[in-house]
């Protein structure tokens, strides 16, 4: 019996797939926990009509992630933490801060998606990358400044 899958199933399929399985494994298993819908002509169109959509609004979200990006690469960022005379800063820079800097330039971004290669220990000019989407990367310049200190 050829089934749609609804979730992904672990050595089956991911969601959206057509798959072939055993009558019982179907009607017993899969279909009662909603795990996959019989593979009717109906099913089948509505599964290209679904899929469609899905392109389109994946389209939309790459599409404004990458004018996203373009913003974020103009922005000078500018980063305080406090320091000692040195120029070693008490604590590290992470990607928190560089979220909130961002978030204070009108741009929301998880602290998740922002990756350093190291933790910023002192004062300096750095780089991180910001994942936007799955194929949109932006490095984002930042430069650690001394609190207090005005340029």
């Amino acid at each position: 019996m050829k089934v749609i899958l609804r979730k992904d199933v672990a050595a089956l399929g991911d969601a959206g797939e057509v798959v072939a399985v055993k009558n019982g494994y179907a009607n017993n298993f899969l279909i009662p926990q909603g795990m996959a819908t019989r593979a009717t002509e109906g099913t089948l169109r509505a599964l290209e009509t679904e899929k469609k959509q899905q392109a389109k609004k994946m389209e939309l979200k790459r599409k404004s992630a990458r004018d996203l990006a373009a913003r974020i690469e103009q922005m000078a960022l500018k980063v305080q933490a406090k320091a000692g005379e040195s120029g070693k800063l008490f604590g590290t820079v992470t990607a928190a801060d560089i979220a909130e800097v961002l978030k204070a330039q009108g741009v929301e971004i998880d602290r998740r998606k922002i990756t350093m290669e190291a933790p910023v220990k002192t004062l300096g000019k750095y780089e991180a990358e910001v994942k936007l989407f799955s194929d949109v990367v932006v490095k984002v310049s930042f430069e650690v400044e001394a609190e207090g200190v005005e340029a």
